[in-house]
């Protein structure tokens, strides 16, 4: 049989939540893409069902929000089980309920809408890097297909297929406890949000007529496994821990997850980079493996796509390493604590009291909340004077001399953007960043009273919404315009 074959510039490997959000930002930058995924569509099992206020920032600025609808939604979250105040500055505090099912839907229609091209039943087999591309082959079911891209994105899930293949270093340790959960119908037992008796863990909601259960017995280690769990092994576990019988209902869903904890050595290497679970493995503490994915895709897409467009160099790519992987280790770490306070015996228990006399500082609660949501992010741009610089845009209104409008809707084309914000330099600033108008919107704009945005001071802020320089001197202005758009002439 003759193989298909295929040239693209970007082939993204995994069609999860990041794999899409990747696939929509590069085709937004004007990269092609090209999905490979094994599966016949978005997934069918409820998994990751919570989006975090960072996540819908992200979504809100490229027009998302719509087609969510409007999710339950709650300010209430928790650290290790011990309950955390999740509000913060932004318009999205707390925790957002929307199945992951939804989420990949959303996500799926937006990357076809921007073309990307998606190839589903197609299983990856090989992987060659090469200096000036990645070659890869797949198995789908009219046959083989070989694909030739400039970079390849693995994005395919904590087993990643493409990390075995290229045999990338993922240190770490593997799960010593787990927890079993199902999704069941036609059972009735009292919500539990973290409740720890005297055997284990149990936490339980119910929502549209469906029980999540979820239970973890103190002092049991995760074995080895071929697949899923029984139900019947779930039924078992729940009556131990908590004395009730949920055998008589019917299971939609049944999994188990442990508390691995590793992460790769590098996202990039050479013309292969990782997102998502591909390059992070936790236990799904509170949603963010999801959200981190989706984050890590965010913060890539845009520079990957000027890379393969020639707008910018590849060393570009670098600062999607530095600044993604730093994140991810610290999320990895707080996920690693919060698996020993939620999993550990009676011995945790001085901590967890400690602890939750801490939360109630406002100091450490918004700390946390921000580690927790994504919003207390700072990527290390070279830049402290400036407290704005490497956070994330805040959301505020903007009077133009045409309208108000909020920074929000100013990251809907994905470009990025100049803010003179009544700069006493903000003439010479607009001129200065004139050569780059390829790829920069130049906005004259007041912030309004009480605004978080600084007056006199211009921002230059990335694609990704994060901002990349804060000042008014021409010449700052200029080497970070380079260091983040690249060389003007490239543009012409």
């Amino acid at each position: 049989m003759t193989a298909d074959r295929q040239d693209t510039d970007v082939v993204v490997v995994g069609a999860g939540p990041a794999g899409l959000m990747l696939a929509a930002e590069l085709r937004l930058g004007g990269a092609r893409v090209l999905v490979l995924d094994e599966r016949p569509g978005p997934t069918t099992e409820s998994r990751a069902s919570t989006l975090h206020a960072r996540t819908m920032e992200i979504f809100d600025a490229r027009g998302l929000l719509p087609a969510l609808g409007t999710p339950p939604h709650d300010t209430r979250g928790h650290f290790g089980g011990v309950p955390l105040d999740l509000t913060l500055p932004g318009p999205y505090a707390g925790q957002w309920k929307v199945d992951q099912t939804r989420t990949e839907e959303v996500l799926q229609e937006r990357a076809a809408a921007l073309g990307a091209t998606l190839r589903r039943r197609h299983r990856l087999h090989t992987v060659t890097a090469r200096q000036d591309r990645v070659e890869a082959e797949a198995v789908g079911p009219a046959g083989p297909l070989r694909v030739r891209a400039r970079y390849l994105v693995a994005c395919d899930g904590e087993d990643s297929t493409v990390r075995r293949l290229t045999a990338a270093e993922f240190p770490g340790r593997d799960a010593g406890r787990e927890l079993l959960r199902a999704d069941v119908r036609g059972v009735d037992v009292p919500d539990r949000r973290f409740q720890r008796l005297e055997r284990g863990l149990a936490i339980s909601a119910t929502r549209g007529g469906v029980t999540r259960v979820m239970v973890h017995e103190f002092g049991r280690p995760a074995g080895p496994r071929d697949g899923a769990p029984k139900f019947a092994e779930v039924v078992a576990s729940w009556r131990r821990v908590t004395g009730e019988d949920i055998g008589h209902g019917t299971p939609i869903w049944v999994n188990a997850f442990g508390d691995a904890n590793r992460q790769l050595t590098r996202y990039r290497q050479g013309r292969v980079l990782f997102a998502g679970d591909a390059a992070h493995r936790q236990l799904p503490s509170g949603g963010q493996a999801l959200n981190l994915g989706v984050q890590d895709a965010f913060n890539l897409g845009w520079k990957l796509a000027a890379v393969v467009r020639g707008r910018a160099t590849d060393a570009l790519l670098d600062t999607y390493h530095a600044e993604r992987h730093a994140v991810g280790r610290q999320v990895l770490a707080n996920i690693r604590a919060q698996a020993d306070l939620l999993l550990g015996g009676p011995e945790v228990e001085p901590v967890r009291a400690l602890l939750a006399e801490l939360v109630g500082l406002s100091d450490v609660q918004e700390y946390l909340a921000g580690m927790i949501s994504g919003l207390g992010v700072r990527y290390d741009l070279g830049d402290d004077s400036q407290p704005l610089v490497g956070r994330r845009l805040p959301d505020a209104e903007l009077t133009t001399s045409a309208r108000q409008l909020r920074t929000t809707e100013l990251l809907r084309p994905g470009r990025g953007l100049l803010l003179p914000l009544a700069a006493g330099s903000a003439p010479a600033l607009a001129e200065a960043a004139r050569p780059w108008r390829e790829d920069v919107d130049i906005l004259d704009a007041q912030p309004a009273a009480g605004s978080p945005l600084p007056r006199g001071h211009a921002l230059l802020v990335r694609p990704d919404g994060y901002v990349a320089w804060a000042g008014d001197s021409v010449t700052g202005l200029r080497a970070a315009l380079r260091r983040w758009f690249g060389e003007p002439a490239a543009h012409h």
